[in-house]
């Protein structure tokens, strides 16, 4: 018997870890080629897209604007390198534009995040960006140095 988990296993588990985090490290390049990386709130939907708000002039926004794809990470806080798990992606970012998906998805956001009518200023005038990932990588260090299991969008219909 293989102690490997099938895809519907894995996709369970990429699902409960995007669920139950919240912070997402965003990577973009600039201008000169360099990495940047941001740190972000996130909310992530039934076919895990990932959704955040941030300004239009940050650094990342400016970048996405000029080449929309960035790579994302999300991961458990840990102590120790044993512990370690999280999920690696990449995909192409929009800027969310359709007035009723906005305002529903910066609805959930600021109840997820409990930031109430004092924000809803700011949020106006950030952008929502969705980020569509093409690939995933799981890493679980507890289940042995490198495990890792990789999964695209088009295999998550396969393990439904």
């Amino acid at each position: 018997m293989s102690s490997t988990p099938n895809r519907v296993d894995q996709l369970r588990t990429l699902t409960a870890l995007l669920r139950q985090e919240n912070t997402l490290a965003l990577a973009t390049v600039d201008e000169q080629g360099d990495a940047c990386v941001a740190p972000l709130f996130y909310l992530v939907d039934e076919r895990l897209r990932l959704f955040w708000l941030s300004s239009p002039t940050s650094l990342h926004s400016l970048n996405l604007k000029r080449v929309p794809w960035a790579a994302a990470t999300v991961y458990e806080h840990t102590m120790s390198w044993k512990d370690i798990h999280g999920v690696q992606m990449r995909g192409i970012v929009t800027v969310i534009t359709n007035r009723t998906r906005r305002r529903l998805l910066i609805k959930k956001y600021a109840e997820r995040f409990k930031l109430g009518a004092l924000f809803l200023p700011t949020m106006s005038r950030c952008h929502l960006y969705e980020l569509r990932p093409d690939f995933f990588r799981f890493i679980d260090n507890s289940k042995g140095f490198g495990y890792k299991f990789e999964l695209t969008p088009a295999e998550f219909d396969l393990a439904r």
